[in-house]
């Protein structure tokens, strides 16, 4: 049996406009803490939540409201064995209309259950995509972490250690 890939998927009644614009916008759905520019190919940001988790991403492919590709060129865990793990995963957002909806589909490529982080990347991920990214999208608000305040029980227990 082959590790398949963490995916989560939302269906909203927005446009797949403006699923994308909100996609696009990560600093009003993952983090305040997002450096860089975050909507257009071959922009860089880095991702920094306290000591406990930094990364750089590039997005390499983006079709507008269709597709947004990232690659983690590096990554940083306090919390695992490996701290280098994500790097050179690809999370991928897609979005299409299906049955008069627009379906975002999330799915981190190289995020598998054999990785040491993949239950707490696994929930936060579930977090940032089916709560604070579907927020945003239906009500122009999501949940991102602000400074300091971390969004899931464990990101909680991480920042305590």
């Amino acid at each position: 049996m082959s590790a398949t890939d963490f995916t989560t998927t939302i269906k909203v009644d927005q446009s797949p406009e403006e699923v994308f614009r909100a996609a696009t916008n990560v600093r009003d759905w993952w983090s305040e803490e997002i450096e860089g520019n975050t909507a257009n190919l071959n922009d860089e940001f880095d991702y920094h939540y306290e000591d406990v988790h930094r990364c750089k991403i590039k997005l390499i492919e983006v079709i507008p409201n269709r597709k947004i590709v990232w690659l983690i060129e590096e990554n940083f865990f306090k919390f695992t064995e490996d701290k280098n793990e994500w790097t050179g995963t690809k999370p991928t957002f897609e979005i299409s209309e299906k049955d008069g909806k627009t379906e975002l589909r999330f799915t981190h490529f190289g995020l598998t259950s054999e990785y040491e982080c993949f239950e707490i990347c696994r929930d936060a991920w579930t977090n940032y995509i089916q709560k604070s990214l579907k927020n945003l999208i239906e009500t122009g608000k999501g949940n991102p972490n602000a400074s300091g305040k971390p969004q899931t029980e464990n990101e909680k227990k991480l920042s305590a250690n």
